[in-house]
């Protein structure tokens, strides 16, 4: 088959879903190609890992765990703080949507399992579905939070045509505050800050929780020098008290710095470059 024949654009309707939440078809751009192919098995492990491991799910139980202790302490921290007579603003949590409270790794199976990379088209035939499942110990947080008077606001980097579909999800689930005011959702730019603000112009946000460093702050996207990780070290008494990571090693601005934007060929010369450069 020649070159033009392999961009035929075929559609594959996404009508069914196993009840774990992999899809049993996608919507497919284009035929699968071999840049394409060794991405998605470069990132093979990392997705199994994410998916199927005890070690993932207990380090998501752990970090909700801690996620709970710190949000009580900072909420008598934050009493102690108020002046006394002040009348005191309503609390929040901002959490993030993707691998924080929902679990998107069957779709990267699927990616994985084809040979393709991450499309709008898939991505948005997943999210449409809305039959993720919460992350481990997300739901129970949430609930602790909002009992202990805290709004739940979630921002997330998903699109606003998939709103009604994000919703549905997570009501589905039951967590708290999947509406309306308290979704927000990218309009335009992936950098969260603004919309963190207008959380903040309103409620005293007491803990982030998240699966990217930007989830707490946009400067966490330069890893120019060391990684980002003179960063994490300026910002650590901030991270610790006010922020809680969880794991993804699927995707994310660790890899964007090293492969960048671009043609699967791209990314793969310069994962190449970056072996080279570091001397592997």
């Amino acid at each position: 088959m020649n070159t033009a024949m392999h961009r035929i654009l075929l559609i594959i309707p996404v009508t069914a879903l196993l009840a774990c939440g992999s899809p049993k078809a996608v919507v497919r751009t284009s035929l699968p190609d071999e840049p394409a192919r060794q991405l998605a098995h470069r990132g093979s492990d990392a997705v199994l890992w994410q998916n199927s491991s005890a070690e993932a799910y207990w380090i998501y139980r752990q970090a909700y765990e801690a996620a709970t202790t710190r949000l009580m302490w900072n909420i008598v921290e934050l009493g102690k703080e108020q002046p006394a007579g002040s009348p005191r603003r309503p609390m929040a949590v901002i959490v993030d949507i993707d691998e924080t409270v929902l679990d998107n790794s069957p779709y990267q199976l699927h990616l994985v399992r084809s040979g393709q990379v991450y499309e709008q088209a898939t991505w948005k035939a997943w999210t449409d579905s809305a039959v993720a499942r919460p992350c481990p110990g997300a739901l129970e947080f949430l609930r602790s939070a909002r009992k202990a008077g805290c709004e739940v606001f979630y921002v997330t980097n998903r699109d606003v045509r998939e709103r009604a579909s994000t919703l549905k999800n997570l009501n589905d689930h039951g967590f708290p505050d999947a509406d309306e005011a308290h979704l927000l959702l990218m309009e335009g730019s992936s950098d969260k800050t603004e919309r963190r603000a207008r959380v903040r112009s309103t409620h005293d946000v007491v803990l982030l929780v998240g699966d990217q460093l930007r989830d707490f702050d946009e400067r966490f996207k330069d890893r120019s020098v060391n990684d980002g990780r003179n960063t994490v070290d300026v910002m650590a008494d901030s991270l610790s008290r006010y922020f809680i990571l969880l794991p993804n090693p699927m995707y994310g601005t660790y890899r964007d710095a090293i492969q960048g934007k671009g043609t699967e060929v791209e990314k793969l010369q310069r994962t190449e470059e970056w072996f080279q450069r570091n001397g592997y």
